[in-house]
């Protein structure tokens, strides 16, 4: 695993952490965002954090890694790559997570979940519960930023290149909605 000096000093200078107001896409709202499409743009630094991930599931035999749309999409992808499994991504159709474009989960296949980052954990359960239904076993969860400061339980094994605490509040309890400064913006890509 690397450490987690190195995974800080990548997304620093790859612009992921950002100071703020934001309202997060759990309805949360928050004085720090992990932007983490921002580091895919550095493929360099996609793969280095990537294969330290690959290398907390290499005995774990891994089929196929299983990323939600959009954010886990390239990350899933590397992560695949470097465990040299198959890879494949879910997607929301009418609300609902699920695998779509022809792409299909083996019955009994051993498969890893792949995200950017968590904060209350709703789209890893969903894809969790995608894999499940396709008859396939959940092995662990990879993912780049923890924010939940390793507090969720996905039932299985979770490894973050990075686990942190970003503090987040109910809307009607935010201090920084109350000081009235700042309106919250919404930097992620999905709406609420």
């Amino acid at each position: 695993m690397m450490k987690k000096e190195r995974v800080i000093e990548i997304l620093e200078k790859s612009g992921v952490l950002l100071n703020g107001h934001f309202l997060l896409t759990s309805g949360r709202h928050s004085n720090q965002y992990m932007q983490c499409a921002q580091i895919l743009q550095y493929p360099e630094y996609t793969e280095e954090i990537a294969k330290g991930l690959a290398e907390e599931f290499q005995q774990d035999a891994i089929d196929v890694v299983v990323g939600p749309a959009v954010g886990g999409i390239i990350f899933a992808y590397e992560v695949a790559r470097q465990l040299g499994a198959k890879n494949v991504f879910a997607e929301r159709e009418d609300g609902k997570m699920t695998l779509r474009r022809g792409f299909s989960i083996p019955v009994g296949a051993r498969v890893l979940v792949a995200e950017d980052v968590v904060t209350t954990g709703g789209s890893v359960k969903e894809v969790i519960e995608v894999v499940k239904g396709q008859g396939a076993e959940v092995i662990g969860v990879a993912v780049l930023v923890d924010r939940s400061n390793g507090t969720i339980d996905f039932g299985t094994k979770l490894k973050a290149a990075l686990t942190t605490e970003v503090i987040s509040y109910e809307a009607e309890e935010c201090p920084l909605c109350k000081e009235g400064k700042m309106p919250a913006i919404k930097p992620g890509s999905r709406k609420i």
